[in-house]
């Protein structure tokens, strides 16, 4: 980093990846900082500089001590340890060092008294909530909340007829003809453990998954307006059942409260819609599929006056950006439920999604909200 670099950072202030310290001396408050930036998107730490971005600078005993300090912490009071880099700049108003915490590819990462902490705004704070710590352990692929438990639903809450037909043409062999119980059948499939359903199983092939799972569906509105404000509306439901069912009836949904554009067709044609269905279907399935299962929220689909907006509880997996995505780029956040949904869905998961409802429909934007937890695609009307 440059002194002009740095400069403008202390200018523009602190936020979610840069804290500044006028000297650090406590193990506990380095760890805590280290772990919080591992946990999220990395950081910098920038010490010899007060909270509104003053450089006092450093003394050689304290750039001394508090390199010790940096190795002994990032070695010894952070899980798993991790590898911190830093840079002294020396500026006309004092000494300042860098401390560069990189994204942690071991999340989570926890201090030495097993605290998990994690970045908020510009400060941190410590992970209480067992459906936070349950992403931070997703990030690193050691658990998904596609293959959670489904909150007491069993086998018996199976739709047979409709997994009986699903079995039969994925694997071109009866399902009455196996020579396994229909328990281990599940299991085998990772669809469920022990006579449990899990959420994968639940979502796709129970009878009424919504009953025991009511946060995962879809809440739907159409306003005659352009904001949330006001009590009327046009339409408006929950859209519950099986993830096919969920699928069709929001397509249904936002396609009924769209205009339908006649063009070059005659008379007598239905027309089409001003937002062609390939795009919103590729991005009610990417919500579908991809969402943050270990968030209690459904997802929002709202027809406003100027827009269509589709929002999905959680943000981008991982380090994974609006950019990514735009390119092709994926990180299957549900790999079970991914496995299924190719055979259940108009979904292909190559990561080509995205670039198919653009190429239909370019007026779209994308907002991955960090600080909101939640992902939000925008199809702006523009007839």
């Amino acid at each position: 980093m440059e002194t002009v670099e740095l400069m403008t950072i202390l200018a523009q202030g602190e936020d979610s990846l840069h804290q500044f310290k006028q000297t650090i001396t406590r193990a506990e408050s380095l760890a805590q900082e280290m772990v919080a930036f591992s946990n999220g998107m990395g950081g910098k730490i920038i010490v010899g500089v007060d909270d509104d971005g003053v450089i006092v600078g450093l003394t050689n005993e304290e750039l001394r001590e508090l390199n010790k300090l940096i190795a002994n912490v990032a070695s010894g009071n952070v899980r798993p340890a991790i590898n911190p880099t830093t840079q002294n700049i020396l500026t006309e108003f004092g000494l300042v060092v860098i401390i560069n915490i990189p994204a942690g590819i071991n999340k989570p990462y926890q201090d030495n008294k097993g605290d998990f902490w994690v970045k908020n705004g510009s400060d941190k704070r410590k992970s209480t909530s067992r459906e936070e710590i349950q992403r931070l352990f997703q990030t690193s692929g050691l658990l998904h909340g596609d293959e959670s438990l489904a909150n007491g639903l069993t086998i018996a809450d199976l739709d047979m007829d409709y997994f009986s037909a699903f079995f039969q043409r994925r694997y071109g062999e009866s399902l009455e003809n196996q020579l396994v119980p229909l328990e281990q059948t599940i299991q085998n499939l990772n669809l469920g453990r022990e006579g449990m359903l899990n959420l994968t199983g639940a979502l796709l092939f129970a009878k009424n998954p919504s009953i025991r799972l009511p946060a995962f569906i879809v809440k739907a509105g159409c306003l005659p307006r352009t904001d949330l404000t006001g009590e009327t509306y046009i339409d408006s439901r929950n859209i519950e059942g099986k993830i096919a069912d969920i699928f069709q009836q929001t397509i249904s949904f936002i396609l009924a409260n769209i205009k339908q554009i006649q063009g070059d067709q005659t008379i007598n044609s239905v027309g089409m819609p001003e937002i062609p269905r390939i795009a919103l279907e590729e991005i009610i399935v990417n919500a579908l599929v991809h969402r943050d299962y270990f968030i209690s929220a459904s997802i929002r689909v709202f027809v406003f006056d100027d827009r269509v907006e589709i929002i999905s509880p959680g943000h981008l997996p991982n380090n994974l950006t609006i950019e990514n995505i735009k390119a092709g780029n994926s990180n299957t956040r549900n790999p079970i439920l991914a496995s299924f949904a190719n055979q259940i869905l108009p979904y292909r998961g190559y990561g080509s999604g995205i670039l198919r409802a653009l190429s239909a429909y370019p007026a779209i934007d994308f907002i991955d909200d960090r600080d909101g937890n939640k992902f939000k695609v925008v199809f702006k009307r523009v007839t």
